[in-house]
């Protein structure tokens, strides 16, 4: 059947030399908190560079506010209210929920159009040697973490490279040691693309930064040593630490710095203008403080309601900013509405495949490429999270329906909120705007299948 599904997305290339693809997702990274989106306290310069050479996406969205769905939107070009995965589902003793052996993978349509494929981060769809494993869904090349909880510590005794699981001599306590893992990711990653550099190639590549723990090496944390006023950290959640806001803030300017430093080698192996570089986030930032992350000091949803696990627009809208010089036009900006699900579709576009009919998807290369005019736009964006007590949520047009608290009452009322007047989401207009919430009602009802793995499985609480 994959093979089948493979060989029907073949035709002919747009282009005879495909475009190299590096994607790269940050992990809890906030719509505020980059430079290009205006954050003032964290130095991002290479990805505003990145902004400054590219276009920056105003409204665009993450597959689900926590992780694991998130990526699997991502992976298989499916909304959340279709996806196999929908909440962060743990596999003892190490990963998550696998996808399925038949969802098909962006990684495989790209290898069915002569890419060579790695991932390197974190993975989260499938513990080791599962029909979700990487290697099974269309990489030829992992290296990073397999589980998310494996990688809430950057000082891991050992990383997976493929399916061998690597040791780190000299992390044995997990507190601190000689190989921070963000750096032997980016290494990876780096030798990858230089190993394939006679491409195409497709990099995914999600880095586990800014995710907690606090822990970065000393040499990024001295750079905002005493710039501000801060309280240690000494709770549980996750590792205390003595300057808990200089850390969150090194943490984002390490991973910019790789970022720099894949821009760099692309220019070095003349690989700049036939690559297309994406980054984005997976989620909104993290709900955890002010005390270990101080989202508020930082304005890291950028005035958006909501963080990480929620369907608000903070828990969902994330930056994201795409480079191909020559093709993007330079400090340019698209407020096209889009999420995860396109990724998928507009990779096989680059790559000249035709896109697969199953998909949610649309296709956003017209707009990367200035073409406005011929861009498909969605009907409605929807999402479909149990986790932090069953949501629902639904952006069509101006307007964006909300259901919450739905494992406990399957009758939520459903709240409505002008996307256009009140990005915010400070004023439900439901009362107001009677018939448009009763068609998103519907939509909230209709726009979702019932999940496959029964322990997600709450009840019918989108059918009223």
């Amino acid at each position: 059947m994959r093979l089948l599904l493979l060989l029907s997305l073949l035709s002919p290339a747009l282009a005879d030399d495909k475009p190299n693809i590096v994607y790269i997702l940050a992990d809890d990274l906030g719509y505020g908190e980059l430079g290009s989106y205006g954050q003032e306290k964290i130095l991002t310069p290479h990805l505003d560079r990145l902004a400054a050479e590219g276009m920056r996406f105003t409204q665009h969205y993450a597959g689900a506010p926590v992780c694991a769905p998130s990526r699997c939107v991502v992976m298989t070009g499916m909304h959340s209210g279709h996806a196999t995965v929908r909440d962060n589902l743990e596999h003892k003793p190490e990963g998550q929920e696998p996808i399925f052996a038949d969802d098909l993978t962006v990684a495989e349509v790209l290898k069915g159009q002569g890419y060579a494929t790695g991932c390197f981060g974190k993975w989260g769809l499938g513990f080791p040697g599962s029909q979700g494993d990487p290697l099974n869904q269309g990489f030829d090349r992992f290296y990073g973490y397999n589980c998310q909880r494996h990688a809430h510590n950057f000082y891991p005794r050992y990383l997976w490279s493929d399916d061998e699981r690597v040791m780190l001599e000299g992390n044995e306590r997990g507190l601190t040691g000689p190989h921070y893992s963000h750096d032997l990711i980016e290494r990876e990653l780096l030798t990858f693309i230089r190993e394939n550099k006679d491409g195409p190639f497709f990099a995914y590549v999600p880095f586990t930064i800014p995710h907690l723990a606090l822990q970065v090496p000393e040499a990024s944390l001295k750079e905002y040593l005493g710039r501000w006023d801060e309280e240690p950290y000494t709770g549980k959640s996750y590792l205390p630490h003595p300057t808990p806001k200089s850390a969150y803030a090194a943490m984002i300017t390490h991973m910019d710095k790789s970022v720099g430093r894949v821009l760099q080698l692309l220019e070095e192996l003349d690989l700049a203008e036939d690559t297309l570089v994406i980054f984005t986030s997976d989620n909104g930032p993290t709900h955890l403080g002010p005390d270990q992350v101080d989202f508020e000091f930082f304005d890291s949803a950028g005035g958006l309601r909501g963080l990480k696990g929620s369907v608000y627009e903070g828990g969902i809208r994330v930056p994201m900013i795409a480079r191909w010089p020559g093709r993007i036009a330079a400090s340019s900006t698209s407020d096209h509405v889009s999420a995860f699900q396109d990724v998928l579709p507009t990779f096989a576009a680059v790559a000249g495949a035709a896109p697969p009919e199953h998909v949610d998807g649309i296709s956003f290369l017209p707009s990367l490429l200035g073409e406005a005019h011929k861009q498909r736009r969605h009907l409605y964006l929807y999402w479909d999270f149990p986790g932090y007590g069953g949501q629902l949520a639904v952006r069509a047009g101006r307007w964006k329906a909300v259901r919450r608290g739905l494992k406990q009452n399957a009758d939520a009322a459903l709240e409505l909120y002008d996307l256009e007047s009140d990005p915010a989401e400070s004023k439900d207009v439901a009362a107001q705007h009677p018939q448009v919430a009763q068609r998103l009602g519907r939509v909230l009802a209709e726009g979702r299948t019932e999940p496959a793995y029964e322990r997600l499985r709450f009840g019918e609480y989108g059918a009223k």
